[in-house]
């Protein structure tokens, strides 16, 4: 058998020597891609359609709006507007109706959001569940809203009058089969010291979110800088 020499022997042993005792050369790490940039999240704030209650008027939301206006809203997003009271709750529902389209068409908003104060909160509920409203309306809020009836209008005889009256054949009808329709984010806000309200409780709804204030007045509902943070905070979603 042939024996290599001692110069290639020495030549293969260098070569393995060479490969055993280095350190390899070092291979880069591939790149990674780029982190996706995150867009900043977008709150949308819906226009607002205030709706007072009997024998008022829109100029009652002026300390409200204002709060708004303080917290980023804009004139182009708040509607406070005057209605004939005396009219039938239905009546009225069919004027927020063209409203409610009006401020849509205006804006080129999907849905508005709606507060309303006393009475103010029936015929919007009756634009919600009889005139197509679930599907315009985001949020619902009713501030000290006969929605269950009041004593106190015992005492006058228009037809919205009649249609506040516990047991009413407009109550009735409205509080039927389901008082929170759609997928509307219904709320109430309720005081035990509410002068108009009788029961205080008649303000509640089955499906809403309700919440009971401080001892305060039918009037300082809409005034309350309390209820205001409340109300923002629920509709700015």
């Amino acid at each position: 058998m042939h024996t290599p020499s001692k110069a290639l022997a020495a030549a293969l042993t260098a070569t393995l020597l060479s490969a055993c005792g280095t350190t390899p050369p070092e291979v880069p790490e591939p790149s990674l891609p780029a982190a996706p940039e995150i867009a900043p999240q977008i709150i949308t704030r819906h226009p607002v359609l205030f709706v007072h209650g009997y024998r008022s008027s829109g100029s009652v939301w002026n300390t409200m709006i204002a709060n708004f206006k303080q917290d980023g809203w804009t004139d182009a997003q708040l509607f406070n507007w005057s209605y004939d009271s005396t009219r039938s709750n239905s009546a009225t529902a069919e004027l927020i109706r063209q409203k409610v389209d009006a401020i849509l068409a205006q804006t080129g908003a999907a849905r508005v959001d709606i507060i309303s104060h006393s009475m103010g909160g029936l015929s919007s509920r009756y634009f919600l569940k009889n005139l197509g409203g679930t599907s315009k309306v985001d949020a619902w809020v009713s501030l000290g809203g006969p929605n269950h009836g009041t004593n106190t209008a015992n005492g006058c005889w228009y037809s919205s009058c009649y249609e506040m009256r516990e047991g009413s054949s407009f109550l009735n009808s409205l509080n039927s089969e389901d008082e929170t329709p759609g997928f509307v984010r219904y709320a109430t806000w309720w005081s035990a010291c509410d002068e108009i309200i009788n029961p205080d409780r008649s303000v509640l709804l089955s499906g809403a979110l309700n919440t009971q204030t401080a001892c305060m007045s039918h009037s300082r509902l809409y005034q309350s800088t309390t209820v205001y943070t409340q109300v923002r905070d629920l509709i700015h979603r």
